[in-house]
């Protein structure tokens, strides 16, 4: 018999938090969160996209065994300001146990259901920076700090319920010696010359913070045509410097400006925490912040986190600006592979700008959806 109680105390929330370090006990692949941050992210008094959703987090018990969780989300502005009547729902982890899949959906779509919402969609966050997608290819390839990792009977419980795919994903990485600097060196000075545009480059921290509010403006800009945007608002604005900023070494932020200094495109990059989330295992103390900052320093693989580019720009080489400043930081650093996020199949022109480094799709992921009555 299984049994959905909705966790809201700090204790279950830990539960909740803590069902996956169990799940994925002696996986090489699943990265395992910072439980502190994880439950600050659901923290209705410190996270601020609860200005703008609500949220509702479930466990399922067997007897007095968790067995299963999920979160079932309602982002008001996708809903009432955009007119997407749907139910999202993320953070969904189960034994294999078509009973416990179920049982879970089914509380998720009762809420759906309640607030007259016309299907829901997952696993998804709160917006567009939470993790996406549950993995259909590439269960042998270590996960991510900024992505979901699942067993592979995952998938077949979505399609035995009855949902169907939604959007797919694909992950992409290369070498760094796949990096052709002659592609972009000379075209890069011919682009800067010609619309009048100057890189800025970061040494520390305090440095991009002022400009951060731009990039996210930017963000916003870029991706708004995209399936799924969400625009993130001025106080999810403070709250990511806090949280992402200060995570990023300095130097793998790059900027554009045109000649007014206005901010025209941008670009994150994150060295890989992945073994040292591994190595913490969810704790920052005693030694978990010690393998971060090394990582921070040391690690030889960096996510291509964020870019973006102002839609006037867009198709104008812009891109070979930013690739040139990331050979150089990277050469100097000795990067050896880049990784990229999940980007939806549609987003034709992200591929574009890839072309050249002979990218190889090691993941694909899925967002499944179903239709309430």
């Amino acid at each position: 018999m299984i049994r959905i109680e909705e966790a809201t105390t700090k204790a279950e929330l830990k539960k909740f938090v803590k069902f996956p370090f169990s799940l994925y006990k002696g996986s090489p692949y699943w990265v395992p969160p910072i439980i502190k941050d994880e439950l600050e992210t659901f923290d209705k008094s410190k996270n601020p996209v609860f200005k703008d959703a609500d949220a509702w987090f479930f466990l399922a018990y067997e007897g007095n065994k968790i067995v299963g969780r999920v979160v079932a989300i309602i982002n008001r502005l996708e809903v009432d300001q955009q007119g997407i009547k749907k139910m999202r729902f993320g953070w969904f982890d189960f034994e294999d146990d078509q009973k416990v899949s179920k049982a879970l959906l089914e509380k998720v779509a009762e809420i759906g259901v309640q607030h007259r919402l016309d299907y829901m969609e997952g696993p998804v966050g709160f917006s567009n920076l939470d993790k996406v997608g549950v993995l259909t290819e590439g269960f042998d390839h270590i996960g991510t700090m900024i992505t979901w990792y699942n067993h592979p009977y995952y998938v077949n419980h979505f399609e035995t319920l009855g949902f169907v795919k939604e959007k797919e994903y694909l992950e992409n990485k290369f070498p760094f010696s796949n990096t052709k600097p002659e592609l972009f060196v000379k075209i890069q000075s011919l682009i800067k010359r010609r619309y009048g545009l100057r890189e800025i480059n970061f040494e520390k921290t305090k440095d991009v913070l002022p400009m951060a509010d731009k990039m996210f403006d930017l963000f916003n800009e870029t991706y708004s045509s995209l399936a799924s945007f969400v625009p993130i608002t001025d106080i999810q604005k403070e709250y990511f410097k806090k949280k992402y900023i200060s995570f990023i070494n300095p130097e793998y932020i790059k900027f554009i400006v045109d000649k007014e200094d206005k901010l025209i495109a941008f670009s994150i990059v994150m060295p890989s925490f992945s073994r040292a989330l591994q190595k913490a295992n969810g704790k920052l103390f005693p030694f978990g912040v010690y393998h971060l900052l090394q990582a921070k320093k040391k690690s030889k693989d960096v996510i291509f986190y964020l870019i973006g580019v102002h839609p006037e720009y867009q198709n104008r080489g812009v891109t070979a600006i930013i690739f040139n400043e990331y050979y150089k930081t990277f050469k100097a650093k000795g990067i050896e592979n880049c990784i990229r996020t999940p980007e939806l199949e549609e987003n034709t022109a992200i591929r574009q700008i890839w072309k050249h480094f002979d990218p190889v799709i090691h993941k694909r992921r899925r967002t499944y959806r179903k239709d309430l009555k």
